[in-house]
């Protein structure tokens, strides 16, 4: 296996109940935020207008984006080739006129000729009825990854921590978004749902190390296991995530405007895996598996087999003595007899 650290023997589990707290803060701090502010959720999910012009002349998308970006129209903006461009804003369908002349307001700062073919109030592409199926659709996914990891590991803790873990990727990614108010769109969402297979991928990369290393040190402590287990990993998984961030960071700042949001989801949602693949899935298997006993009490197997050996070998001595003085009597008076 290709390693990009020496060999390290960190101790991740000493510092649980740091992460357990940041992961805490973090749940707090997003709870206030959507109460607040809130998620900015694109016309994708809302519904708005769509002013669709046409140009006399070839123009570059990035031009037009900036022009709707300089007189304050939060817009997007799709191509259909031959010139032709829809520009969709969020609103209300009594806002057409409105929003009409404010797309043609920005758009008269170009001073190239154009003409506006159609304009519609187009509803929310993802209504109620597709929204419901996602959540679903999610739901039942979320279900059948603990199944499958329970049935893979034989272990059902395993596969609900797991499941946590990509829950906690997931909310640290709205966070991020309720935070710099950035729209959330069906791109957005596709991110979302590449996070978490990502995510879910490197967790069960850890855990099969472990069932492993449980074949290869039978007598070492879950704890002992984990560590090891993480410890061996760990090149595999800093050098996956430095090469998926480093693509992600040459979309976010080269990839333009289209997928600027779709990268930004990504960055945040890869960063966060690795955080919690490493300082949230194993440690909670560790909590679950010992309970509120502490590290040093789940001694492994093989310092505690040498005393019981000891106590058991004490016990058997005065026995074996008893047992011993009879038989040497009766020798004596067998061969008494014999003279």
């Amino acid at each position: 296996m290709m390693t990009f650290f020496p060999k390290t023997n960190i101790d991740f589990l000493k510092y649980r109940k740091v992460y357990f707290t940041i992961s805490a803060l973090i749940f707090v701090v997003g709870i206030f935020l959507f109460a607040t502010k809130g998620l900015n959720m694109g016309v994708d999910f809302t519904g708005g207008t769509m002013v669709q012009v046409k140009f006399e002349q070839p123009v570059e998308m990035s031009k037009i984006r900036q022009a709707l970006t300089l007189t304050g129209s939060e817009s997007e903006l799709q191509s259909y080739g031959d010139n032709t461009y829809a520009v969709r804003e969020k609103g209300a369908e009594g806002n057409i006129d409105e929003v009409q002349a404010g797309v043609e307001k920005a758009l008269d700062t170009l001073n190239v000729p154009y003409v506006v073919q159609q304009t519609n109030f187009v509803g929310p592409a993802v209504g109620q009825d597709m929204t419901e199926r996602a959540a679903w659709a999610i739901i039942l996914s979320l279900v059948f990854i603990i199944i499958y990891v329970a049935f893979r590991f034989s272990n059902i803790l395993w596969g609900t921590s797991g499941v946590i873990a990509l829950f906690h990727d997931l909310f640290v990614m709205a966070v991020a978004f309720a935070i710099t108010q950035r729209e959330i769109d069906l791109v957005v969402v596709a991110a979302f749902l590449t996070v978490a297979g990502f995510s879910i991928n490197d967790t069960i990369v850890i855990f099969d190390r472990i069932r492993e290393n449980m074949r290869l040190h039978p007598r070492s402590s879950l704890g002992e296991l984990i560590n090891l287990s993480i410890n061996e990993t760990l090149s595999r998984t800093v050098i996956t995530s430095i090469t998926v961030v480093g693509a992600l960071f040459i979309l976010y700042f080269f990839g333009g405007e289209a997928l600027n949001s779709f990268s930004f989801a990504m960055l945040v949602g890869c960063i966060c895996g690795f955080y919690t693949t490493v300082a949230l899935t194993t440690p909670l298997v560790y909590v679950w598996s010992h309970g509120g006993e502490s590290r040093e009490e789940a001694k492994p197997a093989r310092k505690i087999e040498p005393a019981v050996k000891k106590a058991v070998a004490k016990e058997a001595a005065p026995a074996a003595s008893s047992d011993a003085a009879p038989h040497k009597k009766s020798v004596r008076k067998s061969r008494r007899n014999r003279r």
